[in-house]
C-alpha cells in the first residue's frame, strides 16, 4: 500500500506552484510575460530576446530571477512584486485538499521559488489559508533556487526538520533531486509522469488529492 512508504512522515513539504494548484489554472501564463517584461525593461532587449533568457536563465540557474542576479545585479524584491501581480480569481477554493492535507499527521510546510507574499495570496485563494506550520519563499533560501543543494540547505537549517521524516511534493521533477538524495521521499505531481522515469522519484501522481487519499488509506 502506499501508506506504508509514508508511515514514517512527520514533514509534509509542498511545492506552491502547479502543485497546491492544478496547471489548468494558467497562472504562469499570466506570470510569464512579466517575467518577459522585466527582463525586456531592465536589459533593454527585444521581447523575443527578453522571452529566450527568461528560458535560458530558468534553465542553468533554477530561477530566471537567479540568472539576472548572478549576471545581471537584479534587485529581487521588485522584481517579485512585479512578477507576482496577477489575477487570482481562476485559481478556486479546493475544500478536499484542505481536508487531506489538515489530515496528515505532522507539521505541513510550503517552500517555493516564488516569495511568500504571492504564496499567502495563492493559499486565500485555494482556501488553505492556516493551514500549514510553516511557508518558505525564495527570500528565506537567501534567493538561492531550487534545485540547487544551497536552497535547501539554507530552508532546512532554518526550519531544522529532519529529512529522513519529510516527504516532498512537487511539479517540477529536477527539484526532487536533492531531496531524494537527503533522504526524503519524493513525489512528482504532474500531469503525465517521466518518460522515461527518473531514481529520484518514488511516486508520481496527477492528482494530489488522490494521492493524499491514498496516503490516508
Amino acid at each position: 500500500m502506499v501508506s506504508d512508504h509514508f508511515s514514517h512522515v512527520q514533514e509534509w513539504i509542498f511545492d506552491l506552484d502547479n502543485t497546491l494548484y492544478p496547471p489548468s489554472a494558467c497562472l504562469f501564463e499570466q506570470i510569464e510575460p512579466r517575467i518577459t517584461a522585466w527582463v525586456q525593461r531592465e536589459l533593454n532587449v527585444s521581447r523575443d530576446e527578453a522571452n529566450r533568457l527568461r528560458h535560458t536563465y530558468w534553465r542553468d540557474y533554477g530561477t530566471t530571477l537567479s540568472g539576472m542576479m548572478h549576471l545581471h545585479g537584479t534587485d529581487p524584491l521588485p522584481y517579485l512584486t512585479y512578477v507576482h501581480d496577477i489575477d487570482f480569481s481562476t485559481l478556486p477554493a479546493d475544500p478536499a485538499l484542505r481536508a487531506a492535507i489538515h489530515a496528515l499527521p505532522g507539521r505541513k510546510i510550503v517552500y517555493t521559488n516564488g516569495s511568500e507574499p504571492y504564496a499567502n495570496r495563492v493559499l486565500e485563494a485555494r482556501g488553505l489559508t492556516g493551514l500549514f506550520d510553516a511557508i518558505y519563499g525564495i527570500e528565506h533560501a537567501d534567493f538561492h533556487p531550487k534545485p540547487i543543494a544551497q536552497a535547501f540547505d539554507t530552508i532546512l537549517k532554518k526550519d531544522g526538520l529532519a529529512p529522513n521524516e519529510a516527504a516532498m511534493f512537487e511539479d517540477d521533477a529536477r527539484n526532487l533531486e536533492v531531496p531524494h538524495a537527503l533522504g526524503m521521499k519524493t513525489v512528482h505531481i504532474a500531469p503525465n509522469p517521466l518518460d522515461p522515469p527518473a531514481p529520484y522519484v518514488h511516486f508520481h501522481a496527477a492528482d494530489l488529492t488522490g494521492f493524499l487519499s491514498k496516503i490516508l488509506a
